[in-house]
């Protein structure tokens, strides 16, 4: 199974999930019975929500670096890198169909990473092979397509109407035994600090979910997708009634830039801070338990023209309350530049309303591995005026080096294609799988790069 594991006890989920429509009342409520009808079930909801649930398999090749015998060094030199190995790995999934007519269905990036084959499984049996339409590393978000007729869809919930106490029903694919569904409440939200993502604001549900479950989806009682359910809190992998979903709000935002752009494109607010704590409440003398301390405020930044300043505590972004730093970092790490937002902040003990419009941030790519697995310790970004993909960094000893990429590095083409930026490039890298040959600029020369 495609499984990731988070510090001793987190482990990220395979789940399989797809998601309809259900008219229920506007409030999450049981199901009661009627005098003379059928006794209460979930059963009208998952008849219609279920076909937009999806089985996702992966296949593909691991490639690590075979380290050269200290001894054998004098040979290669102290940055020789020896010979790549290659190793097959196929894993399980889930997937939510979220556009009927497109085919766009999302799922988890660590469900599909490294995949040079994913097929997708609907529930009556019909099998496609899916495209990669572009992912998220940091959010842990992925994207796909088939080209596929009569899809049933999901509707996105507003995630950030949620409450603790609100009904949930989990629906993917564990351990491989099938489609199967759970139920239960929403115990927490905006969970974050559990090194699992980059970005974390996570839906904490007890909702059984296991190994098998990631990229399936959380829903409501209307049957409309509050959650991408990712993680588990368990000793084995196993289920104990704590489970992590990515909000709905927050999934959706990233997906729509995909579609746009084929990569996400983040907004940055221009702050660093930390989590407010008792102490520091107690020594700026405000009554608040919570909140995204700023304890740096970047010059020319959205929040510098927006006039935040060090000192500032925003307890609330787009009238939604931030209880930390971590959930302030998340929910701008999946905005967009040119966002307008709306910050609630506390000055002096005063709360104001304040309007900031988020600046682009450096568009990288963290771990290109992604794209080839050729580029794996690669950090790429589009170069000035769409003018080829920027090799901004390139770890040591990593495969990416061994491969002869180097920082400074320009991809102008790929084989007979010509490439401007990442969101083409990545377009090319995933519809071309067989030897690719890198047109790279470096300085004043030109050469190429095959990748294999």
């Amino acid at each position: 199974m495609n499984v990731k594991s988070h510090l001793t006890t987190l482990t990220a989920l395979t789940l399989s999930t797809a998601i309809g429509l259900a008219s229920l009342p506007a409030t999450a409520a049981l199901p009661l019975a009627v005098a003379g009808q059928s006794l209460p079930s979930l059963a009208p909801i998952l008849e219609q929500v279920t076909p937009a649930v999806v089985n996702i398999s992966v296949s593909g090749t691991k490639v690590s670096q075979q380290r050269i015998p200290e001894a054998f060094r004098y040979f290669f030199g102290p940055e020789g890198h020896g010979s790549q190995q290659r190793r097959p790995f196929q894993g399980l999934g889930s997937g939510v169909i979220i556009d009927a007519k497109q085919g766009y269905i999302l799922t988890n990036n660590h469900v599909i990473a490294d995949a040079d084959e994913i097929k997708i499984m609907l529930k009556d049996g019909h099998e496609y092979e899916a495209k990669l339409v572009g992912a998220d590393i940091n959010s842990d978000i992925a994207l796909l397509q088939i080209k596929a007729e009569n899809l049933t869809a999901i509707k996105f919930a507003d995630s950030d109407k949620l409450r603790v106490g609100d009904f949930t029903i989990a629906i993917g694919n564990p351990f491989g035994l099938g489609q199967t569904v759970t139920s239960g409440i929403v115990s927490a939200l905006g969970r974050t600090g559990l090194q699992l993502e980059n970005l974390e604001n996570f839906i904490q549900t007890d909702a059984a979910i296991n190994s098998g479950n990631s990229g399936g989806a959380l829903l409501n009682l209307r049957g409309e997708l509050i959650g991408i359910n990712t993680a588990i809190l368990g000793p084995n992998g196993g289920n104990v009634g704590i489970g992590f979903a990515i909000p709905a709000n927050m999934a959706n935002n990233l997906v729509q830039q995909i579609i746009e752009h084929g990569e996400v494109r983040r907004g940055v607010l221009g702050v660093a801070g930390q989590e407010l704590t008792p102490d520091l409440a107690k020594a700026f003398d405000i009554d608040i338990q919570y909140g995204a301390f700023i304890n740096q405020v970047t010059p020319s930044s959205a929040a510098a023209e927006a006039g935040l300043i060090a000192g500032d505590i925003i307890v609330s972004v787009n009238n939604n309350n931030i209880r930390s730093f971590s959930e302030l970092r998340a929910r701008i790490g999946t905005l967009g530049p040119d966002k307008q937002i709306t910050l609630g902040v506390v000055r002096d003990g005063i709360e104001k309303r304040v309007t900031a419009t988020l600046k682009p941030a450096d568009n990288k790519l963290a771990n290109a591995s992604n794209l080839h697995p050729g580029l794996a310790g690669a950090v790429l970004a589009t170069a000035d005026n769409n003018q080829g993909v920027l090799i901004s960094k390139v770890e040591p000893r990593s495969i990416a080096a061994a491969s002869g990429l180097e920082e400074g590095d320009i991809i102008i083409g790929v084989n007979k294609d010509k490439v401007k930026n990442l969101a083409q490039l990545r377009e090319l890298l995933t519809e071309k799988k067989t030897t690719l040959a890198l047109n790279i600029k470096r300085g004043n020369q030109h050469l190429f790069l095959v990748l294999r």
